[in-house]
């Protein structure tokens, strides 16, 4: 484009692609074209005129729209999916044309009749966040027609979406519901469980040293390991709680993103060896202040102060802890402030998830082990360092690194058999040494021990998988995901049991929600390649996999045959197969 040929204006974008087109068209391309071709003339066209829009770009199943209006474009896409609907009613579902639209407010460059820009791109990253017959729309367009159409939107949460620098917010609609997920089998919006339900957010630093942080997150961090291991709450994960670090949020918007009824908040400052707590614990229905403590104490009382913290919550929503519970608590004592510190590092580190993190993590837990060789926890999170290491080939790994994951799973398990860290590490490594039967039963006995882990369903959910049991994968998956939403691998491992199960359009919706939470995943990417190579999707299984080239150089089919214990040694083969349909040399 020239300069004198580039104009700027504001404007309102509907973008709207249909669901599994790839699967339509391959069980009937005639009848899906010309089906399709009605909708566009008989639906869309009428609706995009009353709505004084203008169609500006068609891609083959999608369509681009411009409104100068935020209210016309969403009250258009509205319309446009209960339209659908009406229509759709009376076919068969496996040839039904179900849409997603998304909805974008943004700038864009005018050439000739086409459209391009941020305001177009987002509108296109938006309607892949949309639920399949709902609309998605971002905050600006949000805050504009709030009150002036009537229509429900959901927060949705903040999102990363290739190619955009920031988060995006996205808001959802359904017509079949006021609001829905932004993937059909995820609640953006979830349920209150029967259980009490709470969230622990990141305490505040308030030592007065910034470089402190990382001792208030260990706090935080361990109060929600603790509570985590009563069966009687559901409790959600570290990863999710974190998502909100740094921010003020209102505590009500909280319980509603995540599900739960209470949220529990505080300070940590940290003097010398002493630390001071302070916690308050909230309905988040209400925003009411359920009640307040203060707990001034050694660092070396520190489990007995995070046990305090549990009873409370527990007594306050009336919890009765089993015997088993009861029993594990009383066991427990001091701890060295040093090797406590260590620890608490050392988990910081992990979570960095590289080469240069993961010798750092190992040095901070071979150091602890030397003070304090009672702590289990340490020799657990050693395993799944050296098993990490195996896993993605860092460091110089060798088969060798499994073999001694295993003796730091079964050392931790040894020095505390009510670690569930331990059981968790062991499930991973015997999962990778095909012992699959052996390794379910650890991640059952990690669940028992920690209902509430994430890690461990997924862990779970994971052997079954590879041991062939999909169905069960995906509602250990779905679980876990519950659990810890913010826990991006877990749609991952959904998506690649859902491929297996031949649920193509869902895995589609698994990966690519995964790459908006994660967008630099060569995996994930490897994965939609094979899906994309299955359905005839050719060019776009081709361009995955150069993505997945260009994030990971080394990325390498073979070892990752050799690495994923499959029971069924052909399923790799099966899937890779996909990549080879599609022209892709490997």
């Amino acid at each position: 484009m020239t300069n004198e040929a580039i104009k700027r204006r504001l404007a309102a974008i509907l973008a709207a692609d249909v669901v599994g087109y790839s699967r339509l068209m391959e069980r009937d391309e005639k009848g899906t074209h010309t089906l399709l071709m009605a909708r566009w003339k008989e639906v869309l066209e009428p609706l995009v005129t009353i709505h004084q829009g203008r169609i500006f770009k068609r891609t083959g199943d999608g369509v681009f729209v411009e409104f100068g209006s935020a209210v016309n474009a969403v009250e258009c896409a509205a319309a446009l999916q209960q339209a659908m609907a009406a229509a759709n009613r009376d076919m068969p579902e496996d040839r039904a044309i179900v849409l997603r639209v998304g909805v974008n407010l943004g700038d864009i460059l005018v050439e000739d009749s086409d459209l391009y820009g941020d305001g177009v791109n987002v509108a296109a990253r938006l309607e892949t966040l949309a639920t399949p017959g709902g609309v998605a729309i971002s905050d600006g367009v949000h805050e504009y027609v709030h009150g002036r159409v009537g229509l429900d939107f959901v927060d949705s949460g903040y999102h990363e979406v290739k190619n955009i620098e920031r988060p995006v917010h996205v808001w959802s609609w359904s017509p079949n519901r006021g609001g829905d997920a932004v993937s059909p089998f995820v609640e953006d919006q979830p349920r209150l469980p029967a259980k009490p339900s709470i969230a622990v957010l990141p305490f505040d630093n308030m030592s007065g040293d910034p470089e402190q942080g990382y001792f208030a997150d260990g706090i935080t961090e361990d109060i929600i390991t603790d509570l985590s291991k009563v069966s009687g709450l559901f409790v959600i994960a570290r990863n999710s709680s974190f998502a909100y670090k740094g921010k003020t949020p209102d505590i009500r918007k909280v319980s509603r993103e995540l599900g739960v009824r209470y949220v529990l908040e505080g300070s940590v400052r940290r003097a010398a060896d002493r630390i001071r707590i302070n916690a308050q614990m909230i309905d988040g229905t209400t925003g009411g202040h359920l009640w307040a403590e203060r707990y001034d104490r050694g660092i070396e009382d520190i489990f007995a102060v995070q046990d305090e913290v549990t009873r409370t919550i527990v007594d306050a929503l009336r919890v009765k802890l089993t015997a088993g519970e009861e029993e594990r608590r009383e066991s427990r004592g001091k701890v060295d402030p040093a090797a406590y510190d260590l620890l608490v590092r050392s988990r910081q580190t992990m979570l960095q998830f590289s080469a240069v993190s993961s010798m750092e993590a190992r040095s901070m837990l071979e150091r602890v082990v030397a003070i304090d060789p009672g702590l289990a926890a340490a020799y657990a999170r050693l395993s799944i360092i050296a098993f990490a290491e195996y896993v993605n080939q860092w460091n110089g790994a060798t088969p060798e690194n499994l073999t001694q994951a295993f003796e730091l799973a079964h050392k931790a398990i040894d020095t505390d058999d009510t670690e569930p860290l331990g059981h968790h590490a062991l499930s991973l490594v015997l999962a990778w040494m095909r012992r699959l039967d052996e390794a379910e039963d650890a991640a059952e006995r990690a669940i028992k021990l920690d209902p509430n882990s994430g890690d461990a369903y997924t862990a779970l959910g994971t052997i079954r998988e590879f041991g062939g049991r999909y169905e069960d994968a995906v509602a250990l998956y779905t679980r876990a995901h519950r659990l810890d939403p913010q826990f991006d691998l877990s749609l991952h491992f959904l998506g690649r049991a859902l491929l297996s199960l031949g649920r193509f359009d869902e895995a589609e919706i698994a990966f690519k929600r995964r790459l908006t939470l994660a967008p630099r995943s060569d995996m994930t990417r490897f994965y939609l390649a094979c899906l994309y190579g299955r359905i005839g999707r050719h060019e776009e299984a081709q361009r995955y996999w150069r993505e997945t080239l260009e994030v990971n150089p080394n990325f390498s089919v073979d070892h990752l045959k050799r690495a994923l214990p499959y029971r069924d040694a052909n399923l790799f083969d099966r899937l890779v197969d996909g990549l080879r349909e599609a022209g892709v040399s490997i």
